[in-house]
């Protein structure tokens, strides 16, 4: 668009009448076109070039209008504004890629009144508006205020030239003033099109004044900024050059700037760090980053602290390990009793190294119950090696970040707890306990367990990747230990990269023997005492044990022999000078009364109850399941804060009963008369699993029959709809809670002999073990006989008088006869036998 063209004198074409016309509609996006200006556009649309083929052939007047989206290709008639400006088409010159360059002149202001056509472009029916100049005293001032604004404008801007004032000095028309304004200026096409639309020629000067306002403000911004910009550039330009003049002359007095030492520092650092080759790669292109940062910049510390993590990594520093095994074996059984499961595979790993030294660390999982000596074994594992000892605790983590480490893009970022615990140790093959790693969770951080499958997995793990680092380490060389009280949190993935080692609880024996050995030492040294001072007997050890604990490990056990090493401290200290030999008498002095009893002999011995055993995280438990009846309707309760599998296993007993109970000598239709209750006591522990269901039959089955349940019996399995009794885990836990509970037989799965193997020489002692296939080989082991005679001769004297045995017969002497089509059930000749594989 030339400047001299931009404006041409009024044609007379331009007050046309104000009657309709129909105008061929010429869309436009992003500007205005208004009367008496020239414009230049390129014209592309399919629609649009067939319009100006059109008009070039025949008037050349068509309509411009601007379209509200400037993003829409394919607008409809109604996304066009209502106002437009008639033109004529000056020029068109054809484009090779099928456009067309067109110079149009506008006309007037046009009104878009209807549609007539859409088809092959829009023709519609327009109406001409005119100015309303009317009568203002203040028009004369707006128009030279505006002048005054727009030639602030064209001496402030870039991109207005001085001959568009000449050009505005040419026109007399104050909208005509307004229009040429609007036309040049940078404004939005909102406020564009509101100047097309204002008919009142004050109205439209007011806009235009505005539209200079805003125009003028960005401009002295755009100029601020640029003068801010162009004294920081000349300011870090003079830095620069003076900062090189120093370094000149520090050079020349052989000295050396604090930057440009530290650079060298890190430099040496990497050089001496023993990285590999692409590790050293990336530590050098971060340092060269870093030499042009200024040390002042916030980027500059990330990237300081980022070099440090890198060169303070063990990439070549290995600890050698002992390879004695007698050495070994003398360490891990110095600092544990028992344990020799565990020990034997440590010595089987060291075995192994001695014979072939290129050899990737174990990923071992130590499981049992608090206070087993889980970590402090790991301790003992990495003295036998020698070698460092690093543990983290992953109860409670639920980030993934906490394992992998934050990206550097975060402020604070740090490497996860994988990397920490490595550049702790100083080497790259400790020994790295994971403790708690049944504890973790996950949230909308992700899950700490999935990260951990590339850490424990000798397949990966030897270019473990973390997301500050991001660069590969290698953790094939670290011996890793995880530690757990139970595995069904572990996700079956990760519990399947890692070599299972259960450490079960302890016997009381057992305890007494690690407290002479170990616990009582540690307890003298650690209260000031010697074994001069102070004795603790074997009786009284096993009184703690019994009547103070009741645990699967030592954990409370250390506690009580501390407790009675404070006592005896503070007699030393107010000057007791005799040795002071502690007997069970004493104990309720010392610890006060006592904490646990054992109350088998009076939870059991009666009808309905029965017996169990359980496995907790805590180790072995025994379980008195206790049922009882009462006029109903055949409701059954389950209570104790049973587990869903606990309550199937339940119905599964009462639906095997019921499907034998004529053979049993029980009336069938007992849960049309009988409510029954099974209640399992401590019912504020939350208790689950199927190994109860020989026991929860057993209880209902003596419950119906008056059959007692012997008291020196503890039993468990699962039972089956069929009667087969089902091989279950724990035994070797389950088996000490009977000798613990003072309990001489248990019943186990016939399935389970073989795990009696896991059970000690010291646990077996003085237990006697039966076992059984299905239900009827344990009814004729764990029912006192006595009493199974006794009810026999009961229903036998009940069927010779008509009646009923009293464990069957209805509360409050209510007469069967109410029931006549029963009647059959009460005769004698009718009466179901009593089972014959129970009798004496």
């Amino acid at each position: 668009m030339t400047l001299e063209n931009t404006l041409e004198p009024e044609d007379p074409g331009t007050e046309a009448g104000s009657g309709p016309e129909e105008l061929p509609i010429l869309p436009i996006r992003g500007t205005v076109l208004y009367p008496r200006l020239i414009m230049p556009m390129v014209v592309g649309r399919r629609k649009s070039v067939k319009l100006i083929n059109e008009a070039m052939r025949g008037s050349r007047l068509i309509g411009i209008v601007a379209q509200r989206n400037p993003e829409d290709d394919d607008p409809e008639f109604e996304d066009l504004y209502s106002i437009g400006c008639a033109a004529t088409i000056l020029k068109m010159i054809r484009m090779p890629q099928g456009e067309l360059r067109v110079i149009v002149q506008g006309l007037r202001r046009v009104h878009l009144d209807e549609v007539v056509t859409r088809e092959p472009y829009w023709v519609a029916r327009v109406t001409t508006v005119t100015d309303q100049v009317g009568e203002s005293a203040d028009l004369n001032a707006v128009v030279a205020h505006v002048k005054q604004q727009f030639q602030r404008a064209v001496e402030e801007s870039s991109y207005l030239s001085d001959d568009i004032l000449t050009a505005l000095n040419n026109v007399e028309s104050p909208g005509g003033i307004a229009d040429l304004i609007a036309f040049q200026i940078n404004a939005a096409l909102p406020d564009k099109q509101a100047v097309l639309e204002s008919l009142g020629v004050t109205e439209r000067l007011n806009k235009v004044a505005l539209m200079l306002a805003k125009e003028l403000e960005l401009i002295e911004l755009s100029q601020r900024v640029q003068s801010q910009v162009k004294d920081e550039m000349s300011r870090s330009q003079r830095e620069h050059l003076i900062r090189e003049q120093m370094k000149a002359l520090q050079r020349e007095l052989g000295e050396e700037d604090d930057h440009a030492a530290e650079i060298t520092e890190l430099q040496e650092k990497i050089e001496k760090a023993g990285m590999p080759e692409d590790v050293k790669k990336e530590a050098d292109r971060e340092l060269k980053r870093l030499s042009r940062i200024h040390p002042s910049s916030a980027e500059y510390t990330v990237a300081r602290t980022y070099l440090d993590w890198l060169t303070y990594m063990p990439w070549a520093i290995l600890t050698e390990d002992v390879l004695d095994i007698a050495q070994a074996r003398r360490i891990l059984n110095e600092d544990h009793y028992d344990l020799e499961k565990v020990k034997k595979r440590i010595l089987e790993y060291l075995a192994v190294r001695k014979l072939k030294s290129e050899m990737k660390g174990p990923i071992l999982c130590f499981v049992g119950p608090p206070g087993v000596g889980k970590t402090s074994l790991g301790k003992s594992i990495a003295r036998a090696m020698e070698r460092k000892f690093i543990r983290i605790s992953l109860g409670g983590v639920r980030d993934e970040a906490e394992v992998r480490g934050h990206r550097r893009t975060y402020i604070g970022a740090l490497p996860g707890r994988i990397i920490q615990g490595i550049r702790k140790a100083g080497s790259r093959n400790p020994v790295f306990m994971l403790d708690e790693v049944d504890k973790m969770s996950m949230d909308f951080r992700g899950d700490p367990s999935a990260a951990l499958l590339e850490v424990l997995d000798p397949e990966q793990n030897h270019g473990f990747s973390d997301h500050y680092l991001d660069v590969a380490f290698d953790l094939s060389k670290v011996l890793f230990i995880a530690t757990a009280n139970f595995l069904d949190p572990i996700p079956p993935a990760l519990l399947d990269r890692m070599e299972v080692i259960r450490l079960p609880g302890y016997t009381s024996e057992e305890k007494v023997t690690i407290a002479k050995t170990y616990l009582v030492t540690k307890q003298l040294e650690e209260h000031g005492l010697t074994a001069e001072k102070l004795e603790l007997t074997d009786d009284t050890l096993r009184r703690i044990v019994s009547d103070y604990t009741k645990e699967a490990g030592v954990r409370n056990f250390e506690r009580r022999i501390a407790a009675i090493c404070r006592a005896v401290a503070m007699k030393v200290a107010e000057g007791e000078e005799s040795k002071q030999v502690i007997e069970p008498e004493q104990l309720f002095d010392l610890l006060g009364p006592q904490s646990h009893f054992p109350e088998v002999a009076e939870r059991t011995g009666i009808p309905g109850v029965a017996t169990g055993l359980a496995w907790t995280a805590a180790g072995g438990e025994i379980l008195f399941i206790e049922a009882t009846r009462m006029p109903g309707k055949g409701v059954i309760s389950l209570t104790g804060q049973l587990g869903d599998v606990m309550k199937e296993s339940a119905h599964a007993a009462l639906s095997y009963l019921r499907s034998r109970a004529q053979e049993l000598g029980i009336d069938a239709r007992f849960l049309q008369r009988w409510d029954l209750h099974i209640h399992i006591p401590s019912g504020a522990i939350p208790k689950d699993g199927p190994s109860a269901g020989i026991t929860l039959f057993s209880a209902v089955l003596s419950l119906l029959t008056g059959w007692i349940v012997r008291k020196d019996f503890a039993m468990t399995g699962e039972i089956s709809l069929r009667g087969l009794i089902l091989p279950v885990g724990g035994i070797k836990e389950k088996v000490l809670a009977a000798k613990q509970a003072g309990i001489p037989n248990v019943l186990l799965p016939e399935l389970n002999r073989k795990d009696l193997e896991e059970v000690g020489e010291e646990l077996r002692k003085d237990m006697i073990f039966h076992f059984a296939k299905n239900v009827e080989e344990a009814m004729e082991i764990v029912f006192d006989q006595a009493s199974v005679e006794e009810r026999k001769k009961a229903a036998a004297v009940a069927a010779v008088g008509g009646g009923m045995p009293d464990a069957q017969r209805p509360a409050g002497g209510r007469r069967r006869r109410r029931n006549r089509h029963l009647d059959h059930l009460d005769t004698p000749d009718k009466q179901p036998p009593p089972p014959s594989r129970l009798g004496a």
